[in-house]
């Protein structure tokens, strides 16, 4: 995995377990601490900060003596979180970046319509 210097690690290794439980690579079980920070190649403590930052969302739970689990409406909570921070984040410079650059809103939906349509995803509203 390739970190990126604008973001706190523990962050980006929240945002890939998050990835894995949305693409239901993890459906159940979540690996160890020890068994991601090992494939990661990170301190162990840093990943312990991402599964705590993951718990406090409700979007992981820790069964005592058997490890980690996805939680119950763990997708649900994932997209809420990450639409609440892209519109609160993400968003804002998004626009400011179009503004400066005259880019039209048409040009956007025509460019992001075929993004859709590359990407075998359903049209959105």
């Amino acid at each position: 995995m390739e970190f990126r210097e604008n973001e706190a690690i523990y962050l980006q290794i929240a945002a890939f377990v998050g990835d894995n439980i949305l693409i239901e690579k993890w459906i159940e079980k979540i690996p160890s601490v020890r068994e991601l920070a090992g494939d990661l190649q990170v301190n162990p403590n840093t990943v312990m900060r991402a599964y705590e930052f993951l718990q406090v969302k409700e979007i992981i739970i820790n069964k005592r003596g058997i490890g980690l689990f996805v939680a119950p409406d763990a997708k649900g909570k994932l997209k809420d979180y990450r639409k609440e921070r892209f519109l609160g984040q993400e968003l804002p410079e998004f626009f400011r970046n179009i503004s400066m650059l005259d880019i039209s809103i048409e040009e956007i939906q025509s460019r992001y319509v075929t993004f859709i349509q590359t990407n075998n995803q359903p049209e959105q509203p």
